[in-house]
């Protein structure tokens, strides 16, 4: 397919879930607003380098997703600079772990903020143009944890939650707009995040880091596969083609069996 003449946005994309579905969308011929925290010559060396090997023009915004006027200004921006949001992907999040009695309510602040208000704010800020142009894609992150929850996530696990009921009212307001709304929940994805867990998981156990990915992922996963950013963003794309026409309001795991058992 050709998303040729499309605009994307993606929250949190700098790296990790959120940069491949960036670039996958960028294959496929759309133009990019990035966003996200980092070093800003990485971040440049980033947007630059897909402008260049996909032909599209790639913007940035360093808007702070805990901010609803930064959000409402990079939406603004990528219609000003870009010509439109026709496709925003809401993927920017955070993570804290503690046992309820002993989460900071500063963290707990924080997550909903980024996690789940951010969705709402940026999904207000792109419908009208949406809605104006009669086609629109919102794909929202969510998360294996958007369906069922794990101890000590109890901020993540209601942000994700909230997004996923979030994602189901706003397909029902679009139902005959042009504009779907998708939630993606992935399962464990092998970003390089969980690539230094792991390795300190397997000089924690003494063990290899292939045993210890593998004892990683048996513990919500039947299936011993990580899903990869590339394999989540080939699902944006899809979500994005005519053949995703009529699929909204759709929570879709990618999570290697977690939410089947």
């Amino acid at each position: 397919m050709s998303l040729k003449g499309k605009v994307a946005l993606v929250t949190g994309s700098t790296s990790g879930i959120g940069l491949g579905i960036a670039r996958a969308l960028a294959a496929e011929g759309a133009d990019l607003m990035l966003n996200g925290f980092g070093d800003p010559a990485a971040i440049e060396q980033e947007r630059a380098g897909i402008a260049g090997s996909f032909g599209v023009r790639a913007g940035y915004s360093a808007a702070d997703m805990s901010r609803p006027d930064e959000i409402a200004g990079m939406v603004a921006d990528a219609e000003k600079t870009l010509g439109a949001v026709d496709i925003l992907v809401n993927n920017a999040g955070i993570q804290h772990v503690a046992a309820i009695e002993e989460f900071p309510p500063e963290r707990w602040d924080a997550i909903i903020a980024i996690n789940l208000s951010a969705v709402f704010f940026a999904m207000k800020a792109a419908i009208p143009g949406m809605k104006r142009r009669g086609w629109g894609r919102i794909i929202n992150i969510a998360s294996a944890h958007g369906l069922v929850a794990s101890a000590q996530k109890v901020a993540y696990v209601a942000a994700k939650h909230g997004v996923v009921g979030m994602t189901k009212v706003a397909a029902i307001e679009l139902a005959n707009s042009g504009v779907t709304v998708n939630a993606i929940c992935p399962g464990w994805v092998k970003t390089p995040l969980v690539e230094r867990q792991l390795e300190a998981r397997a000089r924690q156990e003494g063990i290899g880091v292939e045993q210890a990915a593998e004892r990683f992922l048996a513990e919500k996963q039947p299936m011993l596969r990580f899903s990869t950013p590339d394999g989540i963003g080939s699902l944006a794309v899809f979500l994005c083609s005519d053949g995703a026409s009529t699929i909204t309001g759709a929570p879709l795991s990618i999570d290697g069996g977690w939410v089947a058992q």
